[in-house]
């Protein structure tokens, strides 16, 4: 399998990487979705702070490292995943001028996107972000 990097993929000078790749390999490297969404919570919290909210499952004197739910806002977008049970409900919600118009449940994999999109966007102008987007891709280099 070809090294994925965040340099422009083959396709007429494109500045995004290549997404379907990238969520594949994500998909590949967590074949459980929970798992996958704790790595990117690992990996994500540093860099997002307060842009990201974790609900840990657990009462209030036991916190577990199990996640319930995520939720991440990205400019005008809020992309959440809850977890129940064996599987992870996602959506994407838009605002305008602070009001949520639209929600809409979606797949793992068009969540992704949208995350991988998101930051990519994010990633040129930050180099926090890049770093991170990087460990996600292609993993920790050692």
């Amino acid at each position: 399998m070809p090294q994925m990097t965040l340099e422009p993929a083959g396709n007429g000078g494109s500045d995004a990487f290549d997404l379907s790749m990238a969520v594949s390999s994500l998909k590949s490297n967590g074949t459980d979705s929970r798992i996958m969404l704790k790595l990117l919570v690992a990996q994500l919290s540093e860099v997002l702070g307060d842009r990201i909210r974790v609900e840990r499952a657990g009462g209030r004197l036991r916190k577990s490292e199990e996640i319930k739910s995520v939720q991440i806002v990205l400019g005008d977008d809020t992309l959440r995943a809850d977890v129940d049970g064996a599987t992870v409900r996602c959506s994407i919600g838009h605002a305008s001028g602070g009001i949520r118009i639209r929600s809409e449940q979606v797949g793992m994999d068009a969540w992704l996107t949208r995350l991988l999109t998101i930051l990519n966007r994010e990633a040129a102008h930050s180099e926090q972000t890049r770093l991170a987007l990087e460990n996600i891709v292609i993993g920790e280099s050692s």
